[in-house]
């Protein structure tokens, strides 16, 4: 696919009635994601997914670097992304001007290894990030694991996004498309 036709499927909704990979219009949504911050180990970040007015999802909280923190993030509940035959993920964010992360996970489990790729945003401006799947990296609690081989689309079962920049305060990711290509 060419990067303007990414491009018109991610702005334009993919064409058709195409809810995209998730269905961002379900008001369900935002329940079917959890949030996974450095509490886990004793940090003091917050943050998590919600609705905003204009029907997006909206990545919003506090990064802190206290006691050895500093990273948030939302991931789905495990389910079937039905990715066996697409070669990567397309989104249309708007960010704050930080450095985010998708990260994709290949199991039911809460820990483990996951495919992370990194994208900046633009303070205020839509963003459309185009993942191929063959460019992201495996990694474990944020450092390269090898030998993983490349990223298996068909057993990808969640799909989250992370803030890990090291600078701390307040963040909002907005969330107006999700698709495959």
């Amino acid at each position: 696919m060419t990067p303007a036709l990414l491009m018109m499927l991610a702005a334009s909704g993919g064409g058709g009635s195409d809810a995209g990979l998730i269905d961002l219009r379900d008001p369900a949504e935002p329940g079917r994601w959890i949030a996974v911050h450095d509490t886990v180990m004793g940090g003091r970040s917050e943050g998590g997914l919600t609705r905003g007015p204009d029907g997006h999802l909206v990545f919003a909280g506090q990064l802190s670097l206290a006691n050895n923190g500093g990273f948030a993030s939302v991931r789905t509940l495990p389910r079937e992304l039905g990715l066996a035959d697409r070669t990567g993920l397309i989104f249309r964010v708007r960010g704050d001007g930080r450095t985010y992360q998708v990260r994709l996970r290949l199991d039911d489990r809460f820990d483990g290894i996951s495919w992370r790729f990194p994208f900046a945003t633009t303070a205020g401006q839509w963003t459309v990030v185009t993942v191929p799947f063959t460019a992201c990296e495996p990694v474990w609690r944020g450092r390269r694991v090898p030998g993983q081989g490349p990223l298996p689309p068909e057993r990808i079962r969640q799909l989250g996004f992370m803030l890990a920049d090291k600078q701390a305060g307040d963040f909002r990711l907005e969330i107006a498309r999700i698709a495959a290509y």
